[in-house]
């Protein structure tokens, strides 16, 4: 068994040693010993923090990813909750989206000014309603100049 101390793991996945012990606290990854005041680790720790990376990128919480892993280490990774996660994504994309359309039309609009403007308007007015209303008027927005995309 090949045993990597705290430094080359860090070396390694490209992550903090600070944020190994912490992962290591919450038990997402174990060290198998110490050679002197350094945590040792398996090798195969590196595809484990692979996959936590690939949850964190995804949003999944530490507590989510976590849930991810059976007792014995090995993921167990509930279907759904990925399904859940894509879901919540497109979610936010539509979100990002309207927000990148109205900015866009807001920068060539020809109105005198952004608050003549109507659409420019409809975005205040979905955010001042909850960040959620914004990606609900998505189609009320104009789409954006063709030299603006």
């Amino acid at each position: 068994m090949t045993h990597l101390d705290i430094a080359e793991v860090a070396r390694r996945s490209g992550i903090p040693a600070s944020t190994l012990r912490y992962y290591d606290e919450k038990g997402l990854i174990a060290s198998t010993g110490r050679q002197g005041l350094r945590r040792l680790f398996d090798a195969a720790v590196l595809e484990r923090l692979a996959l936590i990376a690939v949850g964190r990128a995804a949003g999944f919480s530490l507590d989510e990813i976590a849930r991810m892993f059976a007792p014995e280490g090995q993921p167990r990774i509930d279907r759904q909750a990925l399904a859940d996660k894509a879901d919540e994504l497109d979610r936010t994309i539509r979100k990002l989206s309207a927000m990148r359309d109205g900015l866009r039309h807001a920068a060539v609009c020809p109105a005198p000014s952004h608050m003549e403007c109507p659409t420019f308007r409809r975005i205040v007015k979905a955010a001042g309603a909850g960040a959620g209303a914004i990606g609900a008027r998505s189609k009320k927005l104009p789409k954006p100049h063709p030299n603006q995309r």
